[in-house]
């Protein structure tokens, strides 16, 4: 690279040259502009909706509601959501525990076998299936029908609540001592609570409360009991609306 004197010297070489041949020599008149980078606008990320209060919503949102839910991980193992079946207008409310393989394939609660006693301990006190509204404490399937567990319940019992609060039954059958226990928040035993009157919900709804279908189709011995489970649930049905 040439020094500097040496490349002075050669510009004022190449200035007289150019004189001499009658060639103006351009020189610009403002220093060339700087470009300007324009800066980046960062659009702001949208807050996440807030979720959706069930204590809002009527049957048809609910029920959309219930459908899209990803509350707890359940959902990421569910064929579909069990929102719930049955008369709306019911009197009677039947509250289980959980869909099972075969109420997750259908998405509808106590099907197949367990489904077929509970529409046969229905009828036998005069209640055929569908003049009930039939629902779980959850909406999903746990994996392999394990019990549900207290996060999964916290998630999706407002959606119950909501079921029991459009509904206003006179009546609830709690099938089993899952859903006893999470419906009346308690931790007695199955054994203490049947048998006596609990009550449920800012309407005071009586609850009564017996064995869960697929556990009788276990212990077959068990079905007197819930036999008279039955007829005690009628009796209070009755004492309270002597006139229907």
């Amino acid at each position: 690279m040439p020094p500097p004197i040496r490349k002075m010297a050669d510009a004022a070489r190449r200035a007289r040259y150019l004189e001499a041949l009658g060639i103006d020599v351009w020189v610009p008149r403002h220093p060339p502009a700087e470009t300007v980078v324009a800066p980046v606008t960062v659009a702001p990320t949208p807050a996440a909706a807030a979720p959706v209060d069930p204590a809002t919503l009527d049957w048809s949102a609910l029920r959309a509601c219930v459908s899209d839910c990803k509350r707890c991980a359940l959902h990421q193992g569910r064929t579909q959501t069990v929102f719930g079946v049955g008369d709306t207008a019911a009197r009677w409310m039947v509250v289980g525990e959980a869909p099972g393989a075969d109420e997750d394939r259908q998405g509808k609660p106590f099907v197949g076998a367990a489904g077929q006693l509970l529409n046969a301990m229905l009828t036998a006190i005069e209640l055929p299936r569908e003049t009930v509204y039939i629902a779980n404490i959850l909406k999903c399937r746990p994996p392999e029908n394990r019990d549900p567990r207290p996060e999964e319940v916290s998630e999706c019992l407002p959606y119950l609540h909501r079921q029991v609060a459009l509904l206003r039954p006179q009546i609830i059958l709690a099938f089993g001592r899952v859903a006893a226990q999470n419906l009346l928040g308690t931790d007695a035993t199955l054994a203490k609570l049947r048998g006596s009157v609990h009550h449920f919900g800012p309407l005071n709804t009586p609850v009564v409360v017996t064995y869960h279908p697929a556990y009788l189709l276990r212990s077959p011995g068990e079905k007197r009991k819930a036999w008279e489970d039955l007829k005690f649930a009628r009796r209070v049905f009755a004492e309270l609306h002597p006139a229907v």
